[in-house]
């Protein structure tokens, strides 16, 4: 039987889509002790800016850490211009 290269194609792909799903499953289960370790140093006084030095993510993740958990954040200022 001869392959079509749509099919073989199809196949890499899902394979491609299966992994990045396993990938980012690994992540965000890798993730969750740093959001609770960095709302715990927020609650603790901490500088928010280290607090991302230290995480190594960015203000609207962190932002987004601390509003999930309740945390009061700053509206994001308007664009000058």
């Amino acid at each position: 039987m001869t392959q079509i290269p749509e099919e073989a194609q199809a196949r890499a792909l899902r394979a491609v889509s299966d992994a990045a799903k396993k990938r980012d499953k690994i992540i965000e289960e890798a993730q969750k002790p740093v959001a609770e370790a960095a709302v715990a140093a927020v609650r603790a006084g901490a500088s928010r800016t280290r607090i991302r030095e230290e995480a190594g993510v960015s203000p609207r993740v962190l932002y987004g850490w601390l509003t999930t958990a309740g945390i009061p954040v700053r509206k994001k200022k308007p664009k000058a211009g």
